[in-house]
């Protein structure tokens, strides 16, 4: 495996972003840590995005930590935003789901901030580095491909939402690889998650949170 990329630590960055999916299944999934998995996730990966720009002060923007190009891929994402936002209301009143529970307030207002850390791991870590390699620098559309079947496999095991994911994902990666902004495809995350969990799944994440204490 070449790298156009010397700079980028890719042989770590590739093994930390598989074990961090690996780790879901264990610790989130069988576990039940649901609060100790998502808060380490964050920790480690912000920790180590701390650590890069201590060396790189440009690497945060060329990530696509930067304000251009938000209002950009945010027009762009709000289709699919309110779309799939108003698909999961209009199941959740059919199936007599509720639509009033006070427990999405925070829930809202934290999953942007893991969707922000996911798309990091999936855009910034797994695809970027992917792209510097011999066998997906000339084959892109590859590289989305295998990046979103990843997302994809991390939602087993509901079929209907690894299908999803796996589109979704799609959608966030080419809108990213082409206005470079990590802030847009993570809110859209955020806040596409909580709906479809919410009220497509019928689950609450915030109580799900503390089901291991």
């Amino acid at each position: 495996m070449k790298s156009n990329n010397p700079e980028s630590p890719i042989f770590f960055e590739l093994a930390a972003a598989i074990l961090t999916v690996l780790l879901k299944f264990i610790v989130m999934d069988w576990l039940g840590m649901r609060a100790f998995y998502i808060s380490g996730v964050c920790i480690f990966w912000l920790g180590y995005a701390a650590y890069r720009y201590s060396s790189d002060h440009a690497i945060l923007k060329n990530w696509g930590y930067r304000k251009e190009n938000f209002g950009k891929s945010l027009r762009v994402l709000l289709p699919f935003l309110g779309i799939s936002m108003g698909v999961a209301l209009l199941y959740a009143r059919l199936n007599d789901i509720p639509i009033l529970n006070f427990n999405i307030i925070p829930i809202l207002l934290l999953y942007p901030v893991f969707g922000i850390i996911q798309q990091f791991m999936l855009v910034c870590i797994l695809a970027r580095n992917l792209q510097f390699t011999s066998f997906f620098s000339s084959r892109r559309y590859l590289m989305i491909l295998a990046v979103s079947v990843l997302f994809s496999l991390i939602h087993y095991p509901y079929p209907w939402l690894m299908i999803f994911t796996f589109f979704m994902e799609i959608v966030f990666l080419s809108v990213y690889l082409k206005w470079r902004n990590l802030w847009a495809i993570g809110f859209a995350h955020g806040f596409i998650a909580t709906f479809l969990l919410y009220y497509i799944l019928n689950r609450d994440l915030w109580k799900e949170l503390f089901v291991w204490f």
